[in-house]
């Protein structure tokens, strides 16, 4: 193999000696194996070759020379064609009128009213102005061209309990006859006689609305209702009298400031019923408590029951005095020695058994409170069916049902306060109550409403 020769320059020398190749490399402590032979394989050539002095040139060709010419000229302005010089046609200066009718304007439904919930308002501030109630039912008896609502032949009358109040109430009658001719003996004639005449035919005073005023605010603590209060009490009581075929304007609506479920019916045209009934009760409910009281008034029981109490009246306050002047006398009397309180109260029952000696019917007086009890409780029973009888029986029933979770948390309360003993009214209560037991009436409606459905079929 022969070396290459380089044109016109020598080879470049490198700088020392040619470098030997160790035979051993360094840092080996034994020494490398031999390479097979005497002695290795020679570097090619003795020198090494020769690169030129110079590097080569390449051509310096120049790029190729473009055309210099301008780019052709566009016209700076576009010329519009020329159109024909006739005008183009006219048109009619006024365009045609179309109909302009409007569509038909159908009435906007109405959104059924949104009842707001009832808050019980705070102390005594009358309640926000509920919405409507809805109109009156179709099963009232409304004459359709005239729109008049049939009222019924009877008005009020006086059932039979209505009669026994006051049967029952002749023997609290007699004594306060007793008392007022007694107060009568002190007077000159003809007083005397004009002051038992007078107290006799005070009993008319019943049936004077203002006088049934005076009493249902002083006596029964009620007051008129407010006009936010009637703006609710009004269509309800409205709609319950048309039921009943009685005109709406024969009672006053009357307001007790009372935090119970309650309704009352005093004289002859009171209709009486709770602040919380009014706040509380749904509209059936209400409807069906006013029924209630209707029944009252169209039975005779209200005026019967007032007509009973005022005629008894001299002979409570006789008694309420002969008792608060016995209690002073034992007392004043016992303070100087027990044998004078034992006299005082030996003379008080020598009294009271001589009266009721020398005018045995006053002895009824002793059993009377129990017999108007009863008849009482029998007169709540004929309202409860008269209600029902109106379309309110459901209504009652769920009433009564109120009254019952009520009557249940009363016991428990009562029955915490009592160490866990159940607390139950006495027999003797029982007896005295004017209302039946709830359960009773409950039961009494569901009679009927069984009785009437067996009817209708």
């Amino acid at each position: 193999m022969t070396e290459p020769t380089y044109p016109d320059a020598p080879p470049p020398q490198y700088p020392g000696a040619t470098p030997q190749h160790p035979t051993v490399p360094p840092h080996s402590p034994q020494g490398a194996p031999p390479y097979p032979g005497a002695t290795p394989p020679p570097y090619p050539g003795t020198t090494p070759p020769e690169y030129p002095a110079t590097a080569p040139q390449y051509p310096t060709a120049t790029p190729p020379q473009y055309p210099t010419s301008p780019p052709p000229q566009y016209p700076t302005t576009a010329v519009p064609p020329q159109y024909p010089a006739s005008a183009p046609p006219q048109y009619p200066a006024a365009s045609p009128q179309y109909p302009t009718a409007t569509p038909p304007q159908y009435p906007a439904p109405t959104p059924p009213p949104q009842q707001p919930p009832r808050v019980p308002a705070q102390g005594f501030a009358p309640p926000p102005a509920p919405p409507q109630p809805p109109v009156l039912d179709r099963t009232v008896d409304i004459d359709p061209h005239t729109g008049r609502i049939h009222l019924a032949a009877r008005q009020r009358g006086a059932d039979a309990t209505a009669i026994g109040q006051l049967v029952f109430q002749l023997p609290h009658f007699l004594c306060s006859l007793l008392v007022i001719g007694i107060i009568s003996m002190f007077l000159a004639a003809p007083f005397d006689y004009l002051l038992i005449g007078a107290w006799i035919a005070s009993g008319a005073l019943v049936f004077h609305r203002p006088t049934e005023k005076l009493l249902a605010r002083y006596l029964f603590r009620m007051r008129p209702a407010l006009h936010s209060e009637l703006t609710r009490l009004e269509p309800i009581w409205h709609q319950v009298t048309a039921k009943a075929g009685v005109s709406p304007e024969t009672y006053d609506l009357w307001i007790e400031d009372h935090k119970a479920v309650n309704a009352t019916a005093a004289a002859g045209h009171i209709v009486g019923v709770t602040r919380y009934a009014l706040e509380t009760l749904p509209d059936a409910q209400l409807a069906a408590v006013l029924a209630h009281e209707l029944g009252h008034h169209r039975g005779g029981h209200a005026w019967a029951t007032l007509l009973g109490y005022w005629y008894s009246m001299p002979a409570r306050i006789a008694w309420a005095a002969f008792r608060i002047a016995a209690v002073i006398a034992f007392q004043i009397a016992s303070v100087f020695s027990l044998l004078g309180a034992l006299v005082v109260g030996l003379v008080s029952v020598v009294v009271v058994v001589a009266v009721a000696l020398s005018f045995p019917p006053l002895l009824l007086v002793l059993v009377t409170p129990y017999l108007l009890a009863a008849v009482g409780r029998r007169s709540e029973l004929r309202a409860d069916v008269q209600a029902a009888e109106l379309g309110f029986a459901d209504a009652m029933i769920e009433v009564f049902h109120g009254f019952l979770r009520d009557e249940e948390q009363a016991l428990a309360i009562a029955a915490r306060e009592n160490g866990g003993r159940a607390v139950r009214p006495g027999l003797g209560q029982r007896l005295l109550s004017s209302h039946p037991d709830t359960h009773t009436r409950i039961r009494r409606l569901e009679d009927w409403r069984a009785a009437a459905a067996a009817a209708a079929r």
